[in-house]
């Protein structure tokens, strides 16, 4: 049972793991934006120029914050590897996301992210050593099966061939990177404050994607891309981005890999609405009872 003082409210440990609950729930819906905008985009602008741009908006918004907030100590820039590392597996998700999504629907690319916690959990136990009981090992099979339901789109033909779409074979190895990078954030802080650590990690994602993305930015017609372009590029700089590394990052500190990564599992329902919101088509009856089990395997995720 949770701790609580003389005033009935919860503290110690169990307040961190409810606001990192709470974080998540807000990142799961904030990153489905990506996906339906992202959708609209995609072909517009190359996918590391966008990106590259994205995290240097990104990494100067949290600079502010931590500025007013009384800066960065300087243990934080011990170790600055670290940063490099999880900036580098920041860049390829977000890429191989932008780049997938030229081919396949925002549904169906949520969906190939809700494979991430089977892999977190995989990488949560290589790195930390963080077990799966049978219970989360059911979660994770339910959620998996209902991501592959939609990634396939309720074709058992397609399912038996194997014939994944080029776009979200692409953004699976994307989704691998992300998986990852979240018990990685929990073994590489060394007790630096979260929106340092953001800080640092935001510009080294930067950093990689304007050395990756150097030709393409300077080829990419800045003042000719129509204003939807824009407004993607704020969203996902301000909010998809800087808003919620912050948001994992201190999930990651509270909660276990396979927990953290279980909110992925809302991401379809929440791009299901953001498709709603910006008039796009809803998928087939049979393609939602996909999106229907990756709602079960969180709700078993979370189940103390």
């Amino acid at each position: 049972m949770s701790p609580k003082a003389a005033t009935g409210r919860v503290t110690g440990p169990a307040t961190g793991a409810v606001r990192g609950h709470l974080a998540l729930l807000a990142f799961s819906a904030l990153i489905a934006g990506s996906y339906s905008l992202g959708g609209q985009i995609a072909n517009d602008i190359d996918p590391v120029a966008l990106n590259a741009v994205r995290f240097v908006i990104a990494a100067v918004a949290v600079y502010a914050v931590v500025r007013a907030r009384g800066g960065i100590p300087p243990m934080a820039f011990a170790a600055p590897w670290r940063y490099l590392v999880l900036g580098g597996l920041f860049a390829i998700y977000f890429v191989t996301m932008f780049e997938g999504l030229k081919t396949a629907a925002p549904v169906s690319a949520a969906a190939v992210f809700t494979l991430t916690p089977v892999m977190s959990a995989g990488f949560g136990w290589v790195l930390l050593r963080q077990g799966v009981t049978p219970r989360i090992a059911l979660a994770l099979a339910i959620g998996a099966a209902g991501a592959v339901w939609v990634i396939f789109r309720a074709d058992v033909a397609a399912i038996r061939a194997f014939e994944i779409g080029p776009g979200e074979a692409v953004f699976f190895w994307g989704c691998v990177a992300h998986a990852a990078y979240t018990p990685l954030v929990r073994l590489l802080n060394r007790g630096e404050p979260i929106l340092a650590f953001t800080f640092l990690t935001l510009a080294a994602c930067a950093g990689v994607l304007l050395i990756w993305g150097a030709g393409a930015i300077i080829e990419t017609d800045w003042t000719g891309l129509r204003p939807l372009v824009w407004i993607t590029l704020g969203y996902i700089a301000l909010i998809a981005s800087s808003t919620t590394v912050f948001l994992v990052q201190y999930a990651a500190m509270h909660l276990p890999a396979s927990k953290v990564m279980a909110y992925t599992y809302l991401t379809p329902t929440w791009v299901l609405a953001w498709e709603l919101a910006l008039g796009q088509p809803v998928p087939p009856l049979m393609v939602l009872a996909g999106v229907g089990l990756t709602v079960l395997a969180l709700l078993l995720l979370l189940k103390e």
